[in-house]
């Protein structure tokens, strides 16, 4: 009997998997992290072979240890880091260099060529994305450029490129299918989201062969069946892929047009349904697509914060306020304010809305009685600031009052940064109950396709429901003050803007 649906999430830090029964409900759950390669400043790489191995590692892990034979595993989906990219040699299935990483910054310099070019509006009105080196265009085409042979082995269709999701269904699948999805080609930065395909303008301009891209399907299709020496001869369809924060858009029921949630991972994500009309944004902030379904796209705006929870990170690891990230919440409660401190975590640039990618971390109001209390607290706001800028923005483009801000995500369970994020915004944030959100969304998703589940999306009672976890937070701050903090925050990103010059 097939009893299972198994979630694949692959992210910039981990592999994972998450095995759910019918009722929705997590049976086990295995990670593994991966391994971050930074050969040069502001450079970040990935192991492809690294990702595979971990990710069909964790999914045996997860099936052995809950018992489970994959031949009761009904489908799978899978949900990626999303503008990460891998170019492997279609013969031998070896990747021809790293997966390079949507943190990496690389490629600038080629990007503020584009930006300057008359291709800039033509990106950005056909993509719905802007000419940066977050997205996964000009990352291809450093490889093309940079390794030998490259070229020319693309232009006689010796080479095959992807996305992690393109990369992790090659391999399941032994070879046998190279198909991405409509929003992880999205993120790409060549993919016309009116038209659904790849832009040819845009291919011509970076001169990348077409035969190097998949074929983009639905975000619910069967992308195909796990090859038989994967799992003890067991074919399990493949019946969704979707970039991780389509996922946990998807997850959150997020079916109607104003239906927004922000994810808080080591960046931060705020996306909001906008339906099937696309729409571009004028304050900053993406075009995207959520998924689609059965032929019909709906459409995303989306604002990207480079350095969430990646703050918290930062504090713990590299500065040792921490040991342990998670001690954030207690050491920033002993303080009742920053005592004026504005830290902008501009580390590698400013993304969603200022797209700034010269400007740099500045901390700045401090006195002789700052303390690391301060500092962390600091940190934690600097997240909230960062969201209600993108909040902000997406409220401008779309000309709607969102009342509440509904949050996912690793970071989220930081009761001191939901609180603040509440006081900043001046509206409440709904934490949900369920912490596999971009997990759930991409089960939820497969099931659906192969009709294991009926639910529509915005029926999510088959959530094994976790009331520890769901909380609401309200604002408690007066609105005099928080004007006063969100008006010396921007001053302070005024100031990491300015570094450069």
């Amino acid at each position: 009997m097939k009893s299972y649906i198994l979630a694949l999430d692959q992210g910039s830090t981990s592999s994972r998997a998450v095995l759910f029964n019918l009722k929705g409900e997590i049976i086990r759950i295995a990670q593994q992290p991966i391994r971050q390669i930074a050969p040069n400043l502001g450079w970040v790489e990935y192991d492809p072979m690294e990702i595979w191995g971990t990710q069909l590692g964790i999914v045996r892990e997860v099936l052995d240890s809950a018992g489970v034979s994959p031949d009761s595993i009904a489908c799978i989906g899978i949900a990626n880091q999303r503008e990460t990219c891998v170019v492997w040699n279609r013969e031998t299935g070896k990747p021809i260099y790293n997966a390079i990483s949507w943190q990496c910054r690389r490629t600038v310099e080629m990007s503020d060529a584009i930006k300057r070019s008359e291709l800039s509006k033509y990106v950005h009105e056909n993509t719905g994305l802007i000419a940066d080196a977050y997205f996964s265009g000009t990352k291809l085409k450093w490889i093309l450029d940079n390794v030998p042979e490259a070229q020319a082995m693309a232009e006689e269709g010796l080479l095959a490129f992807g996305t992690i999701d393109t990369w992790l269904l090659w391999k399941l699948t032994h070879g046998e299918c190279h198909f991405t999805d409509c929003s992880n080609a999205s993120r790409t930065m060549l993919f016309n989201i009116s038209t659904m395909t790849w832009d040819e303008t845009i291919l011509e301009a970076l001169k990348i062969p077409r035969s190097l891209l998949p074929e983009v399907l639905n975000s619910n299709d069967l992308f195909g069946k796990t090859h038989e020496s994967m799992f003890g001869g067991a074919k399990i369809p493949i019946s969704a892929m979707a970039g991780d924060q389509q996922a946990a858009l998807f997850g959150q029921g997020a079916n109607r047009i104003g239906d927004a949630k922000v994810t808080y991972e080591n960046g931060c994500f705020l996306l909001m349904n906008i339906g099937s009309q696309m729409m571009l944004s004028s304050h900053g902030l993406l075009t995207t697509i959520a998924w689609r379904l059965n032929g019909k796209v709906t459409y995303a705006l989306e604002g990207s914060v480079f350095m969430g929870g990646a703050v918290l990170r930062w504090l713990q690891d590299d500065l040792k306020l921490l040991s342990d990230m998670r001690d954030s919440a207690y050491f920033g409660g002993l303080v009742k304010d920053t005592g004026g401190v504005y830290f902008v975590p501009a580390f590698t640039g400013l993304g969603a809305p200022h797209w700034d990618m010269d400007a740099r971390g500045v901390m700045l109001g401090m006195t002789r009685g700052t303390n690391k209390n301060h500092i962390i607290r600091a940190g934690i706001e600097a997240i909230a600031y960062q969201v209600a800028d993108v909040f902000d923005a997406m409220k401008e483009d779309s000309a709607i009052e969102m009342e509440t801000l509904k949050t996912d995500g690793q970071f989220a369970e930081n009761d001191l940064l939901m609180q603040i994020q509440s006081d900043v915004l001046g509206i409440p944030v709904e934490r949900d109950e369920f912490s596999e959100m971009t997990a759930f969304g991409i089960a939820r998703m497969a099931g659906l396709s192969i009709g294991v589940w009926q639910d529509s999306i915005s029926n999510r009672k088959i959530i094994h429901p976790n009331p520890v976890r769901g909380r609401m937070f309200f604002p408690v701050v007066e609105e005099s003050v928080r004007e006063y903090n969100r008006a010396m925050w921007k001053k302070a990103v005024e100031r990491a803007k300015r570094w450069a010059v």
